[in-house]
């Protein structure tokens, strides 16, 4: 007597209803879940309708383990959704060092852009976030790159009056 089974099959709307708990899991920062989700064959660069990936979400919300967990997986941190955001510029703009840490030590790169130009440079000057400005800045980030507007990081944390990274950037180009 054999103990193979029959594969699972599911119509359409169970598909659906399965890939959005997979992309709550990652959501939520549920890292266990994940795993045992990424070792029974769920895809790490698995995108949702609006084209972000379970590391998108992880990264945006703050979860390190289950960022951990998707890129031991082979999840692609240089994945832009169909708003061309990318997990660095929005770990950036949540101020989360340890994500942009983590970000970049699995091959996500500092001068990466999305569709408007903006770099997680600029997102991280425009908000002031000076620890992870001069994180990037360490990493090789081009503070003179400028967005589809012309402006550069400088530029743009002066526009949101960001002073403290203003500072820190006009002293480099001075």
């Amino acid at each position: 007597m054999s103990d193979q089974r029959a594969p699972v099959t599911m119509d359409e709307d169970e598909a659906a209803a399965f890939a959005a708990q997979v992309f709550d899991r990652a959501r939520l920062g549920d890292a266990a879940m994940l795993a045992r989700l990424l070792a029974s064959g769920v895809p790490a660069n698995l995108r949702n309708h609006k084209g972000d990936t379970l590391l998108m979400l992880a990264s945006y919300h703050g979860h390190l383990e289950a960022a951990r967990v998707l890129l031991a997986h082979g999840a692609d941190p240089t994945i832009a959704n169909d708003n061309n955001q990318m997990p660095l510029a929005g770990a950036a703009f949540k101020g989360n060092l340890e994500m942009v840490r983590l970000l970049l030590e699995h091959g996500g790169d500092p001068d990466a852009a999305a569709g408007d130009g903006r770099t997680a440079l600029m997102m991280a000057a425009m908000f002031n976030r000076l620890a992870i400005v001069d994180y990037l800045l360490a990493q090789g980030a081009d503070p003179t790159r400028r967005d589809v507007r012309g402006a550069d990081a400088l530029a743009s944390a002066q526009a949101m009056g960001a002073s403290d990274t203003a500072a820190r950037l006009q002293a480099l180009a001075g």
